[in-house]
């Protein structure tokens, strides 16, 4: 929220100042050739940061839903590994309880990783239950073919499970801050001549301040997609949570 609140400041206070430097300058510094040449100027800023915003929302977007679908693989994942453990005897009872246990610690921590405070992402690193788990698959004794089959099975889910968390630990995406600092100036100079060559009155700058108001809300919105797992577009833990009800039968 504040990315955004500091870009509008830095937008509107552009048409402000615009305003202001137009008293300043000598009327003959704003005469025709000044305002077209100003005009292109601003045409190619503007193109620029079309294309700019148009690429962070597009990256910010392709993030979201990359996270989301990897959060709906783990659940899968985890529900069909549980469903084969419930089919492996009573030997694998054990190790659905350390799933049971385990699928709790892992939303806890991805949520907490991807925590908007967090400034760095730490290195992934495997937990000492997610290796009792494989350890204890790994363990078990097929009876039949039917449970070894099971077994191999389950053992690749597990695998399956690995592999998307550590590919989820890899793919959070955060805007890069020169994009940030970059488009918020280009911006405030397009705002700026806006204010230079307008006859300042009430709907003008009424105008001013809704298209600011509108810019700072599209930077808001790419900075809200950026962190999937806080703010007011977060990706709900509860398909996640939810898939642990069945590991009770």
């Amino acid at each position: 929220m504040y990315i955004a609140a500091v870009a509008f400041f830095f937008i509107f206070g552009g048409a402000l100042l615009g305003i202001l430097l137009r008293k300043a300058f000598p009327e003959q510094h704003l005469n025709s050739d000044t305002r077209d040449v100003v005009r292109l100027g601003t045409g190619l800023i503007a193109t620029l940061s079309a294309l700019v915003l148009g690429l962070l929302i597009a990256s910010a977007q392709s993030g979201l839903q990359t996270q989301s679908n990897q959060i709906k693989q783990m659940t899968a994942n985890v529900i069909l590994l549980d469903n084969l453990l419930a089919r492996s005897g009573a030997d694998a009872q054990p190790v659905r309880a350390l799933l049971r246990s385990g699928v709790k610690s892992l939303v806890d921590r991805i949520w907490r990783e991807q925590d908007a405070a967090s400034t760095k992402a730490a290195p992934f690193e495997a937990t000492a239950q997610a290796d009792l788990f494989f350890d204890n698959l790994l363990q078990l004794t097929p009876h039949n073919d039917a449970e070894r089959i099971t077994q191999t099975r389950a053992i690749q889910l597990g695998i399956d499970l690995a592999q998307t968390r550590v590919l989820f630990a890899q793919s959070s995406y955060s805007i890069p801050k020169p994009f940030e600092g970059v488009l918020v100036f280009w911006l405030s100079a397009i705002f700026v001549s806006f204010g230079l060559f307008a006859r300042p009155n009430l709907l003008i700058v009424m105008t001013l301040f809704v298209c600011a108001l509108s810019a700072s809300i599209a930077i808001f919105l790419i900075v809200e997609l950026s962190h999937p797992f806080t703010g007011l577009m977060s990706i709900s833990s509860e398909p996640l949570l939810n898939a642990l009800a069945p590991l009770d039968r």
